[in-house]
Formats: structure tokens, C-alpha cells, sequence
């Protein structure tokens, strides 16, 4: 249950209460603000490698270099205050030929431009006035080979700086540490030939990498070099996947960029060598709330221009900004929103353990809401995120409990009556969850326990732009490493499902948030009803239990066996004879874990065989899966414990309505 602070625990509680509920529309996708890109600049340069950086002034100074048809010419360009009426298309040449690949950083005043030429030549170019003028070109180090495909910098806030370079197969790190370069140390993976890098420092240098396996699959990775914030000093965190090609298709990845406004985010170019060929940047984002190290990042997504080096991004005061040589895009930071609570006419809102809808009427009487998507409005579109927070006015004033958002998916307009109004209808993330579908096939423990099913789950979840969190968990759904595939086309919520199948555990989604809870006989309850808080009606059903015996077979690959294991519940046998079901999983390679699954299976349908349904003024902090008791004294209740399945909030002021119907099941 969500907290409450006593005042509104007491007004929910009172025989006349007067309702209030808070209606926002922000443009978010998940808790995640949605940018809303402009193109400034539709230059002629040429795609080639390039790069992007703001100092502390707020100037843009963008880096690029030209093919070697060109001499593979190194540029450097400054715009002290980049917007709608700057010129980007002026650039000085640096008089420095042989540049292969680029990269720039900055830290206030500094700002440093990294090149690295065919004969091994690391050089920078370093200015210490933002930029406006710069010092001669220096020799900082050579590269281990010429095979080098990309560079990346960063600057730590004490002035030091790290330079990544992506040479054949390894990742190098170069740090000039009180301004003293240090001798550069490889990484310590293992994998094929690489073909981008990207870092940003945040505690630790965080970074992004593409290139291939050592079987030849091209991937996109994130990884940490430590510097003691969530990583240990010097060293190197796993490998984690944001996106895979197979070897030997028509697919690569390469030029990633990195940045963080509200959450990490990230593009990289897809290359596709087939017919109808392309080059196209994808962009992606972290979830709010989780560590660089956690690695989990939205499924990605792509970006509507066409470019093989990539589109660089920076950001400073209210904008953020992406480049490639030719282009220029600005999109605000700040979120906007839209108060819609005065307008509410009526409001339902459903939440089971299928997922949840909210559907508002407004008045739209005087027009305000003609057009949504444009003008004074223009946050009231589809895909915007409506966040609801049910209350009451209290002694304290208005006051509610917030947490519970949706994706809008429509509007309707309606006129009857000689009135006007506008429906909205949005889905919470079960329905993002039914959106996304595996573009690829994804598998885990093939031949290695690579994660179990909790940490499946929660990176499905992750491409669908929502976090996992542990409110309860089993031991099935934290040991359990089953042999588990996502085909293409198969949706999110299919596979959470399937997974959700192996252990006794369920999942609630509110927010941008999915909870996972185990719940147990012995669960404390967070409420009760009947006494303080009335029950308006009740209506209460116990029935037989849909399954009471279960046999799980699995498979012990050791002895080159079946395993078979039985799970009863003898009370519900002796009244109604046999109800089976035939579970099997070759997964399940030891008897505990076939006996877990069938226990998960009884369990289960221990709690579907009471039923029943509750309405009662809406408690603003009731969340599905919270254990409550009834006392009903009509019903032949006292202080029974029951579980919250589902429910169903109504508010239709003209009517004086304001109640909630929850559903209600066994503990």
C-alpha cells in the first residue's frame, strides 16, 4: 500500500468526505522525458566522423574530419550561442591532414580535440577559453596498431582526463592524471574486432562499445571502467548487450554517443548491407532509478535521418543537441505539463492482474480541447503520459496519493446534448509491455546460468521502459536459470507471463515501476475494512480448488532420467476427488526444483478458489496484491484476511460518485 499521511487516512476513513483527484498530462514516456526534435541545420558536408562538445559557456564546438579522398582533413567549428539564427555552416580548417577518427571534451573553460593519425600519432588540439582560441597541436602517445576505428574522451570534475581508443580487437585507456599522461592499459575482454566507443564520466567512465563477439555477431555493449564509483578502481565491469546482429548477415553496428540529461541515453548507426540498403541511427535510453552498471537500456529505437557516422549528442541550460556534419537538431530539457483536474467530468480506472486502463471524460465545452497535439495543448497527445493521484479534502487542504501513470493511446471527441466533451483512454505498462515485441530472438542459460528468472524478467521489462523492484521474492524466481527463449514477435507480456509461470511470484505494474511480490500465507495485513473504513457492499465466494493435485516431470540430464514429482492437496482430494494438471519442463533438473513448481502451481490456485468483491470509499493507497482483512458481520466475517486482485475506481462527481470495487481473493 502506498503511503498515506494521517490526514488523508482520516478523511478517506469519514462517513462524508469531499473527493479530489489530480489529472496531469506530461510529455514522458515511462517517467522519461520525450524530446520533441527540431532540425536547425540541413548542411552539404560530408558524413565522416565527427564530434560534439559544450563547455561551460553554453558554445557548441563540433570537430569533424573528411575521407581520405579528401586527406582525411581534421575541422573545427565554434558557435558561442548556439539557436534558430546561427550559422553552422562555417568551419576553420586546422591545418592537420591524416585524421582519422575524432573525438572532444570539455570542463569549463577546457576544451580539448583528440585525433589519431595512420602512422600511430595520438595528438590534441586543447583550448583554455571555451574554445575561442586554441594551442598548437601536441603529441600525446601513439596508438598499439593502425587499426583503429574509433576514439572517445571525457573529463573527470578534478581536471583529469581518460581517452578510449578502439584498436582491432581491444579497448585501450589512456589517462593524463594531474596533467600527466599515464601509459595506457588494455581492457580485459575478449571479443572480435571493434568498431565504435562512446564515454561519459559519472563516478566512473561509463561507456558504450560496438564491435563483434568472438563468434563474429555484432553487438552493442555497455561497460564501466572503475574509478571507485560503483566500480572498483581500474577495473573493467562485464560486457552487458544492448543490441545483436548475427554473424554473417546483412547487419552491423558502429558510432555510438553518450550523454546524460535525465537518464543516460545513447545513439548508435545501424548499417544494413542488403537490399534497400541503409545507414540509420538508433537511439535508446536507461530506465530512471538504475545504475550505469545494471546495463538496462530501452529497447532501441530509430531516428528519422539518414547517416553512418552517427549523431553526436550534448546538452547545456534548457536544450539538448544532436549533430552529425551536416546537421544540426535542438530539443528542450524542460518537461511541460497540462493540468487537467478542473476539467474532469468522470473518471474509471481499472487495475487487475491483466493490467490497467484509464478512461476520463473532460469538458470540453468551451473548445479548449479541439485540438489536442497543437497549441496551448500541445502536451495532450497521444503517447503523452497522464498521471493520476486519487485524494480528499482533508483538514491539511487538498491532498492525494500520487505513483499511478498511463500511456495515453486515444481521445474521443463527443457532443450530445448540446454539450462537448473529450474521452481519454490510456493503458498502463502491462500495455507497453503487449507493444514491445523481440525484433530478434533473445535466449538465456543455454549451455551457462547466465540469469535467473528474476533478472529475466527484469530486462524484458527494461525494454519496455520499465524497472523491476523486489517488494517480496521466492527462492524459485532468484535460483531458477531455466533454458528460456523470446522469438521474433513475441510480446513482452507473453513472456513475463511464461516466466511468472515457473515461480510462485506475481508482478504489479504502477508507474514506470513493476513490482514483484511472493505472496505468503503468513503476509501481515496493511489495512482493514468493515470497522474504520466501511464496506458500502460485499459479496464473498469460496469455491473448490481448480487444481489440487500437480505432477511436474522434469529432467535430471546427469543420470539420463525423467524426474517426476507429485504435489497434493489431500483436503480438497478427499472432497472432490482428482483435479490434475501435467506440468512439464525439462528445465527442471532436480527434484527441489520440480517439487517448488508444483507447490507454485497449488499455491496459486489456493488463492483463485476464494473470491470475492468489495466496494467501499476509495482508499487513495491501495495497491494490487496487498493483504487486507473484512470484518462483514453480515457475511459472517471477522477480521478474515483477504488479498486485493483488482480493482475498479469510480468518480463521477455530477453523481455524487466516489468509490472503489476491489476484488478480492485468498492470502
Amino acid at each position: 500500500m502506498r503511503d498515506l499521511t494521517s490526514t488523508l487516512m482520516t478523511a478517506q476513513q469519514q462517513a462524508v468526505a469531499v473527493p479530489y483527484i489530480k489529472l496531469e498530462a506530461v510529455n514522458k514516456i515511462a517517467g522519461v522525458d520525450r524530446y520533441s526534435w527540431i532540425r536547425l541545420y540541413d548542411g552539404s558536408e560530408v558524413d565522416w566522423f565527427h564530434t560534439l562538445t559544450m563547455p561551460g559557456d553554453g558554445s557548441m564546438v563540433r570537430a569533424r574530419t573528411t575521407p581520405s579522398s579528401d586527406s582525411r582533413k581534421l575541422y573545427r567549428q565554434r558557435v558561442s550561442s548556439p539557436g534558430p539564427e546561427s550559422d553552422f555552416s562555417q568551419w576553420t580548417y586546422t591545418n592537420q591532414y591524416n585524421a582519422i577518427v575524432t573525438a572532444a571534451a570539455s570542463l569549463g573553460a577546457e576544451v580539448a580535440i583528440y585525433w589519431i593519425k595512420p602512422n600511430r600519432e595520438i595528438r590534441r588540439f586543447k583550448s583554455t577559453d571555451y574554445g575561442v582560441t586554441w594551442g598548437s597541436a601536441e603529441l600525446i602517445d601513439y596508438s598499439q596498431t593502425t587499426a583503429i576505428y574509433d576514439i572517445a574522451a571525457a573529463y573527470k570534475p578534478n581536471g583529469d582526463i581518460a581517452v578510449f581508443i578502439a584498436d582491432a580487437a581491444n579497448l585501450y585507456v589512456m589517462k593524463c592524471i594531474g596533467g600527466q599522461w599515464q601509459t595506457k592499459t588494455a581492457w580485459d575482454k575478449t571479443t572480435g574486432n571493434l568498431s565504435g566507443v562512446a564515454c561519459m564520466y559519472d563516478g566512473d567512465w561509463n561507456l558504450l562499445v560496438t564491435g563483434k563477439d568472438t563468434a563474429g555477431n555484432f553487438k552493442l555493449w555497455s561497460l564501466v571502467y572503475g574509478d571507485g564509483g560503483n566500480v572498483s578502481p581500474g577495473t573493467w565491469s562485464t560486457l552487458k548487450e544492448i543490441a545483436s546482429a548475427p554473424a554473417g548477415g546483412d547487419y552491423e553496428y558502429k558510432q555510438p554517443f553518450l550523454d546524460k540529461t535525465d537518464v543516460y541515453r545513447c545513439f548508435f548507426t545501424e548499417k544494413y548491407s542488403g537490399i534497400e540498403a541503409y545507414n540509420r541511427p538508433f537511439q535508446s535510453h536507461m530506465l530512471l532509478g538504475v545504475t550505469y552498471s545494471e546495463g538496462l537500456w530501452r529497447e532501441p529505437a530509430p531516428f528519422n535521418v539518414s547517416c553512418e557516422y552517427g549523431l553526436a549528442m550534448a546538452h547545456y541550460g534548457d536544450y539538448v543537441w544532436l549533430a552529425s556534419p551536416d546537421g544540426v537538431w535542438r530539443a528542450p530539457l524542460v518537461s511541460q505539463s497540462l493540468d487537467l483536474t478542473a476539467d474532469i467530468i468522470s473518471v474509471r480506472q481499472e487495475s487487475n492482474q491483466a493490467g490497467g486502463v484509464l478512461v476520463v471524460e473532460l469538458d470540453n465545452n468551451d473548445g479548449k480541447y479541439a485540438s489536442p497535439g497543437q497549441g496551448d495543448i500541445a502536451v495532450l497527445d497521444k503517447g503523452c503520459q497522464l498521471e493520476f493521484s486519487p485524494g480528499y479534502r482533508t483538514t491539511a487542504g487538498v491532498e492525494y496519493s500520487s505513483g499511478q501513470t498511463y500511456c495515453l493511446e486515444s481521445f474521443e471527441h463527443t457532443s450530445t446534448g448540446g454539450r462537448a466533451s473529450v474521452i481519454l483512454r490510456a493503458w498502463d505498462g502491462w500495455g507497453a509491455l503487449s507493444d514491445w515485441s523481440a525484433r530478434h530472438q533473445l535466449r538465456w542459460n543455454k549451455t551457462t546460468n547466465d540469469k535467473n528468472v528474476k533478472e529475466i524478467i527484469a530486462v524484458i521489462m527494461a525494454r519496455a521502459g520499465i524497472k523491476l523492484e523486489v517488494k517480496s521474492q521466492s527462492a524459485t524466481i532468484a535460483n531458477f536459470y531455466p533454458d528460456f527463449t523470446v522469438n521474433p514477435n513475441d510480446s513482452g507480456k507473453d513472456a513475463i507471463e511464461k516466466l511468472l509461470s515457473f515461480a510462485p511470484d506475481v508482478v504489479f505494474i504502477e508507474g514506470n515501476k513493476a513490482y514483484l511480490v511472493n505472496p505468503q500465507s503468513e503476509d501481515s495485513p496493511v489495512y482493514n475494512y468493515g470497522v474504520e473504513h466501511v464496506i458500502l457492499d460485499g459479496r464473498y465466494q469460496q469455491s473448490a480448488m481448480r487444481v489440487n493435485r500437480a505432477q511436474v516431470e522434469g529432467y535430471d540430464t546427469g543420470q539420463g532420467k525423467l524426474i517426476v514429482i507429485d504435489s497434493f492437496d489431500w483436503e480438497e482430494m478427499d472432497r472432490l476427488y482428482e483435479r490434475i494438471r501435467h506440468v512439464e519442463d525439462r528445465n527442471l533438473n532436480t527434484t527441489a526444483k520440480a517439487y517448488q513448481r508444483g507447490e507454485a502451481v497449488l499455491r496459486k490456485a489456493e488463492i483463485d478458489a476464494i473470491e470475492g468483491i468489495i466496494t467501499i470509499p476509495v482508499n487513495c493507497g491501495q495497491q494490487l496484491y496487498d493483504v487486507i482483512t473484512v470484518t462483514d458481520a453480515r457475511a459472517g466475517l471477522e477480521v478474515a484476511k483477504r488479498r486485493i486482485l483488482g480493482i475498479t475506481l469510480v468518480y463521477q462527481p455530477q453523481r455524487g460518485d466516489y468509490y472503489q470495487r476491489s476484488e478480492i481473493g485468498g492470502v
